[in-house]
């Protein structure tokens, strides 16, 4: 028995042998490495995508053996030498995913990872139903856009989806409830960042093996499946980012598996429940900016596993519950943003494994306790917007490993030792904004400084810090907002030339440059902001790696040298509020990267630049209140961003710049205060003025008739917005210097005539809908449409040469606050109808022709007499003059209108005048008080040319409804 045994071992061990060497013979199938060989040759890689690791295919080639199964990325079956895996993740792919990749040859796949590469926005290829066998499925922040192919949901063996983007693709998935309804063995899904735009399908509840469900910021809305929380397997669940995502937040029992639980900014409400203690397992929570009120349950002191617990931006009171001192694993911990108080810190001397800490935006108080040095680990703390003191920078002087640290807004007071800053070695981040401190002037040597971030803007400094000009590393400067006088001394970069790319100086009282040295020895420099001080001198010359230069409202002279176009990074150009003159530089609309052009409020003349290339990235122009001449240049119709243009206040020769309708993006037009001239009622029927918000043209020599082809196409006046919260016009721009990323953000600006008077708009609410055709030479009548630009707060018409009735239709602009048609020759009667303008704070109809009672009632009996002057037919309350049929009673019941065509040329009692021009002969028909409808009386003066008279004259009773 015993050598039968011995036997079959032998015999096993032989066998086992001879399959190890056959299985060792085993290569890739030519088919499949020929398929992978295909697929390498439809993309290159990028090197330089911030995602890529490394080329994993770079190693590929069928040269040698040809063997896949030993390329990077690539795992096979050690029987059947089958492809069953391909990673590629991060290994540098760009190019577009071709509809018929050969990745769908390798029908032996279970495992799939394409994450971290550019797919260049090409949509997910259907045809995943060909890898029947795939359990893993990973196309991760690849630069996929387009609908989810519905194939996917065919994968029956999935156990792993992600098809989480990033927030600036464009994946959507139209119905996820199909889509998961056959994927019943998930344990792990993402699909955060798809847009889903629904509720979460109930369906959900029913995948009793998940483990980890992401979807974050998928636009999910409606009540969450509160049965997701008692899932049993369920350890991960994050669904952040849905603002409109209702979540009840249940009472967890005892034995959750969860350990990760993120609901930050979803609607959540009420407190915290104290049974959120039983969550045992919990290592990271994060319930920040939800709606949470109450006070912190001392039971979450039982959750010993934290490592991260985010409470920040929500409604809790009271104090900090000591139990924290139990959640000794917690590494960060933020609570900023919330009421919390009290006036001891005392709990985090337990916490001795935090990095993290960020308890600003409460109502702390008390001294600052010394407990804080047992922090060693510490990287970042916050306690800014507090109201704690002492000797803070002493306290932290021993935190060695300390990079961030912000004490903005403590109220803190007197001089601070400069040492105290330099002991902490490793300090890059500092915040010191909105105290009412200086600083020591003895210090160590400070050139071993890292400090990279300086913050001490409104800090009612005098003078410049002198330690600033000892770090060798300073990147931002930021000292706006204080009271510092005299000269930019050039000892402030000495040690940090080559570093600086920050520089904010605003809102201070300095004069000017030491040794008024106005070419900045700083290479590296691409924002620079010393605008609102008291610079007297010539313009300085930025940098040409600038990209923001803003030097508004200083007293600078001379001329705009033609060098600042050597910049040519340059995003933000604000040389607005000085005394500037001379003639532009023609380089300056050539800029490629130049986004907003402020010119305003100086003192220059000639002509405006002309070229203005293709692609012009020009969002705003702004050029008011200078003395330029000439037209405006036509190549600005090549600046298919512009949002903004403002001409106004100078002295501008032209006709209405029809091209502009070409800007589909054009919200402000400004021209007023020029010398402007012609017709504006263009036979051009296709304008496209979509999204104009303002059109000021006033002060101009424009003539012809109401522009109604101009307003029809503005299709932003006819709809009205509602509006949560006061939004302004502006521009927000990112910007991208190396590997920082900053925003640039300005408010539009103007003049407008608005309830009366000259009104300054710092900022232009999103709201504010205006229209201002004042002081020109329009005639003829104010037509119907007026009433259809439903959103208009501002119309003046006022100083032209209008006739006719005021349309009742401008009962229809029920936001309208300020309407000036004064100073034109108006007939009729006011309509009744406008007494229902309840937003109506001003109303001019003075110097016309009209007549009948003034409205009364709601917004009219605020109106003074000046509002109604010198129309000598006008009757009633605020005027002294009476309604002859009792004060403001309505006029009589009458309606006149005529149906036949003969009737209505020759059975009215009216007039033909003939008058010779020497082109022609025009038609004038007086029309005498002849009622149109029950509230008001019509006179029409008429005048056209004999060839097209009787034409226009029938049109335009039709037009008043005399007429059908």
């Amino acid at each position: 028995m015993a050598a039968l045994s011995l036997y079959l071992l032998l015999t096993w061990i032989f066998l086992l042998s001879l399959f190890r060497t056959r299985f060792a013979d085993v290569l890739c199938h030519a088919d499949e490495s020929s398929a992978l060989m295909e697929f390498k040759r439809s993309f290159r890689t990028n090197m330089t995508d911030s995602r890529c690791v490394y080329p994993k295919v770079h190693s590929w080639s069928l040269d040698g053996s040809g063997d896949c199964c030993s390329w990077d990325g690539v795992e096979c079956d050690e029987v059947t030498g089958r492809v069953i895996a391909l990673d590629l993740s991060s290994s540098c792919l760009s190019g577009t995913m071709s509809p018929n990749t050969t990745l769908f040859r390798l029908v032996h796949v279970k495992s799939l990872n394409l994450a971290f590469n550019s797919f260049n926005f090409s949509s997910i290829p259907y045809g995943f139903s060909n890898l029947s066998k795939l359990q893993y499925l990973n196309l991760s922040s690849s630069e996929f856009s387009g609908e989810i192919p519905h194939d996917i949901l065919q994968l029956s063996k999935l156990v792993s989806l992600d098809l989480s983007t990033s927030s600036y693709e464009t994946l959507h998935m139209p119905n996820m409830g199909d889509f998961v309804r056959n994927l019943t063995g998930l344990k792990e899904l993402d699909l955060s960042s798809v847009s889903l735009l629904s509720p979460l399908p109930p369906i959900l509840v029913n995948i009793s093996s998940l483990t980890l469900l992401r979807l974050e910021s998928c636009g999910l809305n409606g009540d969450f499946p509160v049965d997701i929380f008692q899932l049993p397997n369920l350890e991960v669940l994050h669904v952040s980012g849905n603002s409109n995502l209702s979540v009840f937040f249940p009472k967890p029992h005892r034995g959750s598996p969860l350990k990760s639980l993120r609901l930050y900014r979803t609607n959540v409400s009420g407190e915290i429940p104290a049974s959120i203690g039983n969550l045992s397992l919990l290592n990271s929570l994060d319930i920040g900016y939800c709606y949470f009120s109450g006070l912190i349950p001392s039971s979450m002191g039982n959750l010993s596993h934290l490592t991260e617990l985010f409470l920040d931006g929500n409604n809790l009171q009271g104090q900090i519950p000591v139990s924290f001192a139990n959640l000794t694993q917690l590494s960060e911990l933020w609570l900023s943003y919330n009421n919390l108080s009290g006036d001891s810190l005392e709990w985090v001397v337990n916490l001795t494994k935090l990095t993290v800490l960020r308890i600003s935006g409460n109502r702390l108080s008390g001294g600052f306790p010394s407990s804080f040095e047992n922090l060693k680990h510490l990287t970042t703390l916050d306690l800014s917007h507090n109201n704690l003191h002492g000797d803070i920078l002493g306290a932290l002087r021993n935190l060695k490993d300390l990079e961030s640290l912000n004490l903005e807004s403590l109220n803190l007071n007197g001089v601070l030792d400069v040492n105290d800053l330099f002991t902490l070695k490793n300090l890059r981040y500092l915040f010191l904004s909105n105290n009412n401190i200086s600083f020591t002037k003895s210090f160590i040597n400070a050139t071993t400084s890292k400090l990279t971030y300086l913050y001490l803007n409104s800090c009612n400094l005098t003078k410049f810090p002198q330690f600033i000009g000892y770090l060798s590393e300073l990147e931002v400067l930021h000292l706006e907002h204080n009271r510092i006088q005299g000269t930019i001394p050039r000892w402030i970069w000495n040690n940090s030339k080559e570093s600086l790319w920050r520089i904010c100086l605003f809102d201070n009282l300095l004069t000017g440059f030491e040794n008024n040295q106005t070419n900045l020895p700083l290479p590296n420099l691409n924002y620079l902001d010393i605008s609102s001080n008291l610079l007297e001198t010539t313009l300085p010359v930025p940098p040409p790696s600038v990209m923001v230069y803003n030097i508004s409202i200083n007293f600078l002279s001379g001329e705009v040298p033609t060098s600042i176009c050597e910049a040519r990074s340059l995003t933000v150009l604000d040389l607005s509020n000085n005394a500037l003159n001379g003639t532009l530089p023609p380089c300056l609309g050539s800029i490629g990267p130049l986004i907003l052009l402020n010119l305003a409020t100086n003192k220059f003349d000639g002509m405006i630049p002309r070229f203005y290339p293709n692609g012009c990235a020009l969002r705003m122009i702004d050029l008011r209140e200078n003395r330029l001449s000439g037209i405006v240049p036509r190549s600005l119709g090549n600046c298919g961003m512009l949002e903004y243009l403002n001409l106004g206040d100078n002295q501008i020769n032209d006709t209405f710049p029809f091209w502009l309708s070409e800007l589909a993006y054009l919200k402000v037009i400004g021209l007023r205060s020029n010398n402007f001239h012609g017709p504006i009622e263009s036979h051009l029927s296709q304008l496209n003025f979509t999204n104009l918000h303002i059109l000021d043209i006033s002060n101009n020599s424009f003539n012809g008739e109401f522009p109604s082809n101009l307003l029809k196409s503005c299709h932003v006046m006819k709809v009205m917005v509602g509006q949560a919260e006061l939004e302004y016009l502006n521009i927000y721009k990112l910007l991208h210097r190396f590997n920082v990323s900053f925003s640039i953000s300005t408010t539009y600006a103007m003049k407008l005539m608005n309830k009366g008077t000259k009104r300054k708009y710092a900022k232009i609410p999103d709201v504010l809908v205006a229209i201002d055709l004042s002081n020109n030479k329009f005639e003829g009548f104010i037509p119907d449409l007026t009433g259809n630009l439903k959103s208009l707060r501002v119309l003046n018409l006022s100083n032209n040469f209008f006739i006719g009735s005021i349309p009742p239709s401008l009962a229809n602009l029920t936001v309208l606050e300020s309407l000036d048609l004064s100073w034109n020759n108006l007939s009729g009667e006011i309509p009744q109808q406008l007494a229902s303008l309840t937003f109506l704070s001003v109303f001019k109809i003075s110097h016309n022709h009209l007549s009948g009672p003034i409205p009364r009632g709601t917004q009219f009996d605020t109106f003074g007499s000046s509002s109604f002057a010198m129309n000598d037919g006008l009757c009633g309350s605020p005027l002294p003059n009476k309604c002859t049929n009792g004060e403001n009673a309505p006029p009589s019941s009458s309606h006149f209108k005529v149906d036949n065509e003969e009737e209505c040329l020759f059975d009215l009692d009216w007039r033909i005048v003939l008058v010779g021009d020497g082109v022609g002969f025009l038609v004038g028909i007086v029309l005498e008080n002849l009622i149109i409808d029950e509230k008001s009386m019509w006179f029409l003066h008429y005048s056209k040319k004999m060839a097209k008279g009787w034409k226009k004259v029938r049109k335009a009773l039709i037009d008043k409804k005399i007429c059908s």
